[in-house]
């Protein structure tokens, strides 16, 4: 395989897949060559690297590709982890992952049908409205007596669930103030008030195939969160 000088991270701003995936390599300092892409002009050099064609795509120094985020996630804590993510205080690393693919599986369909409602009929948008509240509410639950999902520190499943309670809290900022999940609030707004979380949403330029993007996530920070 080519040797590559940095890694690559395809990446699109907002989306929360991506997000979560800087999330991790920001946190470990994993320097990348960062490249903005337009969902509906995606550079041909993704889709070679990824058929998928969905962000983010990760290309390692050595030609590898991991094209899943909870999987750029796990790598970026395999190699540097200072916080403990993947050794939560309560629980352990299968259940952060079973409490991450439920998020991916159930509410993050309910995300979309309540995001954009006019692409759904009437029935998924009162189904999706039941099952986001359901899921957000259990959320809030179990930060009742925690700052965290899975205790006293920050873990895994925090990281790779923030982007998407995020993009729900955004779609209408008012209703989500007067929503009766004060746990859940507080713990979003940590996120939302964190060095890591304006790190990893800075604007950068669209990418243009020919050239280099910035390089992003090697300097060293004195706390992740």
């Amino acid at each position: 395989m080519t040797s590559l000088a940095l890694p690559i991270l395809y990446s699109f701003r907002r989306c929360p897949y991506a997000i979560r995936a800087r999330l991790a390599l920001a946190y470990g300092r994993m320097a990348c060559e960062l490249r903005e892409i337009k969902l509906r002009d995606k550079p041909q050099a993704m889709l070679e690297a990824s058929p998928k064609a969905t962000v983010p795509v990760l290309v390692l120094s050595n030609g590898t590709v991991i094209d899943q985020s909870l999987d750029v996630m796990l790598h970026a804590l395999r190699m540097r982890d200072d916080d403990g993510w993947l050794q939560p205080h309560k629980g352990s690393l299968q259940d952060m992952l079973a409490l991450i693919a439920r998020n991916d599986e159930f509410f993050k369909p309910a995300l979309d049908r309540t995001k954009y409602p006019d692409r759904y009929p009437s029935d998924e948008r009162v189904a999706a409205a039941r099952d986001a509240r359901e899921w957000l509410g259990a959320l809030n639950n179990r930060l009742e007596n925690t700052d965290y999902l899975f205790g006293l520190h920050a873990s895994l499943a925090d990281m790779a669930l923030l982007p998407f309670v995020r993009q729900f809290a955004a779609i209408d900022k008012e209703a989500w103030s007067r929503t009766p999940w004060p746990h859940l609030q507080a713990w979003l707004q940590r996120f939302l008030d964190s060095a890591l979380f304006a790190e990893v949403m800075q604007t950068h330029p669209v990418w243009q195939p020919g050239s280099h993007g910035p390089v992003v996530f090697g300097a060293e920070r004195a706390s992740a969160t």
